[in-house]
């Protein structure tokens, strides 16, 4: 496993981590819809919007240092339903294990780039301060051009750039056509979320059909999930947003490429070049990757 380590997360966590037959891993990077996968997830395992306790007990995310260690181990050891488990670390940095179910979600960068703009500004970073141990910093005031700057030319892995983003989905990528691996995309849910439902379930073995996969679906649009908001956003309980339901902010497709200049465009595509063509086309637009063999 790699080692990918920041401030308030560390894949080194996952060590001693005992798995069963069937336990299922949520990971992509951060505001590429995670959290709509475990809520996905959870409408699966537990076939209905009832779920016996919030989200983020559910599934909780194993790096981050919120919480000890010893806790989320236990936590997860005392479920008896099936296991699903949030991560923000690429392939090469989890456990793999065959019996265990990956299921990664993607996102067009430049648009998860600006939602990170609006999640960071709804973050109590003195609270997270609090939480992982360490002294609250002062963020800088950026404008939005500024913030993808940083973005298109930060190369930290880990860290939140676009280095990093594609290096996640890629380690995906390449190991798209394991038995035991699936890669969805937020373009996709939003363009048929009953049908991305039906593939889910067939990648977790769970029987599906079509009526039941709209229905399930509806639980899952994003002004239901604001609604439920205490319940569904991650970490709700520890008191780490200014607003939890801002944390489901109706993002949508094409604001980061729109708030992007010529010169960032022509430098973000640079930064892309030696990626395979076929994956980039998937990063940015979704669809099937059955096919794509570059």
């Amino acid at each position: 496993m790699r080692r990918y380590q920041e401030p308030d997360a560390d894949n080194a966590r996952w060590d001693g981590f005992a798995f069963r037959p069937g336990d299922v891993i949520v990971s992509a990077p951060s505001k590429s819809g995670t959290t709509w996968t475990q809520l996905l997830v959870a409408l699966l395992v537990f076939d209905g919007p009832e779920f016996p306790a919030p989200l983020g007990e559910l599934s909780p995310w194993m790096e981050a240092k919120f919480s000890p260690l010893e806790e989320v181990h236990r936590l997860l050891a005392r479920q008896g339903h099936r296991r699903f488990i949030k991560s923000h670390t690429p392939l090469d940095g989890l456990p793999l294990h065959p019996e265990v179910r990956y299921v990664c979600v993607g996102r067009d960068p430049r648009d998860a780039a600006v939602s990170m703009l609006h999640h960071a500004a709804n973050m109590d970073r003195q609270r997270v301060a609090e939480l992982v141990g360490q002294t609250a910093r002062t963020p800088e005031q950026r404008s939005v051009e500024e913030h993808i700057d940083r973005f298109i030319e930060g190369d930290q892995l880990p860290g939140w750039n676009l280095r990093s983003v594609a290096h996640h989905l890629h380690t995906f990528w390449q190991d798209r056509k394991a038995p035991n691996v699936e890669l969805f995309h937020f373009a996709d849910y939003l363009a048929d979320l009953p049908g991305q439902l039906r593939r889910l379930a067939a990648h977790l073995g769970i029987p599906l059909s079509a009526q039941r996969a709209r229905a399930l679906a509806a639980e899952a649009s994003i002004d239901t999930a604001r609604h439920r908001a205490h319940e569904v956003a991650p970490a709700a309980k520890l008191g780490i947003w200014k607003d939890t339901s801002r944390f489901f902010r109706q993002g949508g497709r094409g604001e980061g490429p729109r708030a992007m200049t010529p010169a960032q465009h022509a430098r973000y595509d640079g930064q892309l070049s030696d990626l395979p063509v076929a994956f980039v086309r998937w990063m940015h637009e979704g669809g099937s990757t059955a096919s794509e063999d570059a």
